[in-house]
C-alpha cells in the first residue's frame, strides 16, 4: 500500500495513516521501531510465536517492556516454524509496507521470511533487521543485547568511577535509541519510496548505535586524543561542566565552564574573588584545580535546598538541574505541561499510564494509544481481513498453527 500522497487526508499527528506494518520483534528495539510508526498512525501487526514475546516471559520488568513498547498493535500469534503459519505471514507481509524483525541472527532467513525472499516477492516492502553486531562482521552470528553493544562500543569503559568497576548506564539506553533509529531509516525509505517506487532493505545495529551515542568522544579519540576513561561526574576537558553538587536535601548538576557563565556563578554566589584566583582563573586550570574546585561548589550551595539552587541559578541563566527520584520527576510541573505521560486504553478497561512520542507535530495532541495487546488477541480479526474463512480460522486453531 502506498503512502499517502495528499497532506488533506489525515490529521498532523498521524502523517502515516494507511501505512501497514509487520512486527516480528521482540524485547525492545524491534518492537520499539514498530510501536514508533504506530504513534504516528501507522497500522501495526505483531506476529508474535505461539508463546508470545520473550518479554512476556521474564517477569515484571519484561511486563513493562510489553507495556511500553507494544501499545496500539495488533497481536497474531503463528507457529512460523509450520508451513501454514509461514504462508499466514506471507499472506500477511504481501498486504504491508513495512517488516520489522530483531529475532536471533539468521532466523528469518531459515523460516524463508528473510529480507532477500520478502523483498524478491515485493520489491516495495521496506524491511528493517536490528541486529546486535550487523550482518558482514565476524560476530553476525552472535546473539546481541544492550548490555553487549554498551560494553564493545566503549560505552562502559567512559561509564563510571575511576577507581571501580566499568558500569552500564542505568536503563537499555542502547535498545531505546536502536528503536528510534530504526523507525527514522523507515521513514527516509518510505519517502524514498514515494520517488524511486521501490522499497529498501534496512540494517541498524546495536553496535553501531551505541558508538553513535558516543560521537563526539569518538571523534576527539579519532582526532589523536588520548584513550577516554572514566571520571564519574564532570566532563574531562571542562569545569564545572556536569559536576554532581550536594545541596542540603539532595544534589544538583551544574554546569558553568564559560567564562562570562562562571564569573556570573561567582558574582551570584558572592564569591567575586574566585575569578582571580589562579586555580580557577581559566577553564584549563578549574579542570587542573577539579578536585579543590568541587569543594569551592560544595562550599557555595551545601546550605541551599535542591529547588533552592535551581531557582537561583536558573533565575541568572546558569545551567543546572535538580537530580530526581522517578518519584519527583513525575511530580515536575515541566513533564505534567510536557503531556509525554499518555493514558494506554484496555478494552477490559485495564488502563495504564506511559510515556508518549517526545516530540510533537505541530498542535496536533499526542494520540491516545491503545494499550499493548495480549498474545494473539488478535488473530482471528487480522485473519479474516487477510481472507481466510470462519472455517479455515477454527482449522488453523485447531491445528496449532494460531494461537
Amino acid at each position: 500500500m502506498p503512502v499517502p500522497s495528499s497532506a488533506g487526508t489525515r490529521s498532523p499527528a498521524t502523517p502515516l495513516a494507511g501505512v501497514r506494518v509487520i512486527d516480528f520483534g521482540q524485547y525492545i528495539a524491534g518492537p520499539g521501531a514498530a510501536m514508533v510508526l504506530g504513534e504516528l498512525g501507522a497500522s501495526v501487526i505483531k506476529i508474535e510465536p505461539l508463546a508470545g514475546d520473550q518479554a512476556r516471559h521474564i517477569g515484571r520488568y519484561g511486563e513493562s517492556m510489553v507495556r511500553a513498547y507494544n501499545r496500539g498493535k495488533r497481536s497474531i500469534a503463528l507457529d512460523l516454524k509450520s508451513e501454514a503459519g509461514r504462508a499466514i505471514a506471507l499472506r500477511l507481509i504481501a498486504r504491508s509496507d513495512v517488516v520489522i524483525q530483531n529475532l536471533r541472527p539468521g532466523v528469518v532467513d531459515k523460516l524463508g521470511l528473510g529480507p532477500a525472499e520478502v523483498r524478491a516477492r515485493h520489491p516495495r516492502i521496506i524491511y528493517l533487521s536490528i541486529s546486535g553486531f550487523g550482518s558482514s562482521g565476524p560476530s553476525r552470528a552472535r546473539p546481541g543485547y544492550d548490555i553487549a553493544a554498551q560494553a564493545e562500543s566503549g560505552l562502559m569503559s567512559v561509564t563510571g568511577e575511576p577507581d571501580r568497576l566499568p558500569q552500564k548506564v542505568g536503563v537499555p539506553i542502547v535498545d531505546a535509541a536502536s528503536a528510534h533509529l530504526g523507525a527514522q531509516a523507515v521513514l527516509a525509505a518510505l519517502y524514498g519510496r514515494e520517488r524511486s517506487g521501490t522499497g529498501e532493505t534496512l540494517e541498524v545495529s546495536l553496535l553501531e548505535t551505541a558508538m553513535h551515542l558516543q560521537a563526539a568522544t569518538w571523534c576527539e579519540y579519532l582526532g589523536g586524543a588520548p584513550e577516554p576513561t572514566r571520571i564519574g561526574d564532570g566532563q574531562p576537558h571542562n569545569a564545572p561542566a556536569a559536576d554532581v553538587v550536594p545541596t542540603r536535601d539532595g544534589h544538583i548538576v551544574l554546569s558553568a565552564y564559560a567564562e562570562d557563565h562562571w564569573q556570573r556563578f561567582c558574582r551570584v554566589m558572592g564569591r567575586e574573588e574566585l575569578i582571580a584566583d589562579p586555580r580557577f582563573c581559566s577553564n584549563a586550570q578549574r579542570v587542573a584545580h577539579r578536585a579543590a574546585l568541587r569543594e569551592v561548589l560544595r562550599e557555595c550551595l551545601s546550605s541551599y535546598s535542591t529547588e533552592e539552587c535551581v531557582a537561583l541559578l536558573g533565575r541568572n541563566q546558569i545551567v543546572t538541574g535538580a537530580v530526581r527520584s522517578y518519584r519527583e520527576v513525575l511530580a515536575s510541573p515541566d513533564v505534567a505541561a510536557s503531556g509525554i505521560l499518555v493514558e494506554a486504553a484496555s478494552a477490559d478497561g485495564q488502563n495504564y499510564r506511559a510515556l508518549g512520542l517526545p516530540y510533537r507535530l505541530g498542535d496536533a495532541p499526542r494520540p491516545a494509544p491503545a494499550a499493548a495487546p495480549d498474545c494473539g488477541a488478535d488473530g482471528a480479526a487480522i485473519l479474516a481481513e487477510a481472507g481466510y474463512s470462519e472455517a479455515e480460522i477454527a482449522a488453523l486453531r485447531q491445528d496449532r498453527v494460531v494461537a
